[in-house]
């Protein structure tokens, strides 16, 4: 048995299985419900936005982006160690909402932030990445995404118009192609280099290599005015207190604590 199949079996609560079919009752109601009028509170957002509502954005409006650039190298190295491995869980078995989307054991990530949450051991195990996002100003998330060769994230969006997601390219496969599509865009990640993108449009990832790709993926609340703000910091904070999110962050932290009976 590898040791992934030992751990999995360790988390075997995590993973999908047929009662899981009312999970979705966990979903907070404005998530469940306000899908249908997600169009509605998207456009209110973004008439209040301070920066581009494009699928793509322009990373000179983010000035942060420059300290995960100038630090990518050692951002690079912390991922390597701690990240790829046995440490890092299928998104699948931690995220609820990513399961109809993300294959198991294709997609992992290694949290360090969800939702204003810190996973402070895996924080830890990475000092200069940690010191480098408690940089960025109104951090919802970061992670480390770790993409499997071979795969493909079908077409999916994000939940709300008042994040904006940046990935930093950590590892990226020059033996084929490794390119997303956002909107009618198709763009492609750098090592070093930050690609900034709205994930409310319509987007999808391929790995069409044998190696994997690693990237450093932020979001971070958009910068807003009134009233999208009110708007956009009501939602977040509803999503952040909600059992969707709670149970997301228990699914990591029962995830590490399998590892460590596993090392003992």
């Amino acid at each position: 048995m590898s040791v992934y199949e030992k751990i999995e079996r360790a988390t075997a609560t995590l993973s999908p299985s047929p009662a899981e079919q009312v999970a979705n009752a966990k979903r907070p109601l404005i998530i469940r419900y306000g899908k249908h009028l997600r169009g509605f509170f998207d456009r209110l957002i973004a008439s209040s936005s301070l920066v581009s509502n494009d699928p793509v954005l322009d990373v000179r409006d983010f000035p942060w982006t420059h300290i995960l650039r100038e630090n990518w190298q050692a951002i690079r190295d912390e991922a390597i160690r701690a990240a790829l491995g046995q440490n890092s869980p299928s998104l699948a078995s931690v995220s609820p909402d990513h399961r109809a989307i993300a294959p198991v054991d294709k997609w992992r990530s290694f949290f360090l932030w969800g939702y204003g949450y810190s996973i402070d051991e895996n924080l830890d195990r990475c000092p200069v990445t940690a010191a480098t996002i408690a940089k960025i100003p109104h951090l919802n998330s970061a992670f480390f995404s770790i993409l499997a060769p071979g795969t493909h994230i079908p077409a999916h969006r994000g939940v709300t118009k008042g994040l904006i997601t940046c990935h930093l390219g950590l590892i990226v496969p020059k033996d084929g192609d490794v390119r997303m599509r956002v909107d009618d865009r198709i763009v492609r990640w750098s090592e070093g280099e930050t690609l900034v993108f709205d994930d409310t449009y319509d987007h999808e990832v391929w790995n069409d290599t044998q190696h994997t790709r690693v990237v450093l993926l932020i979001q971070v609340r958009r910068p807003l005015r009134n009233p999208g703000k009110w708007i956009s910091d009501a939602f977040l904070n509803v999503i952040r207190r909600s059992a969707f999110v709670q149970e997301a962050r228990d699914n990591v932290l029962a995830w590490n604590a399998a590892v460590k009976q596993l090392d003992v």
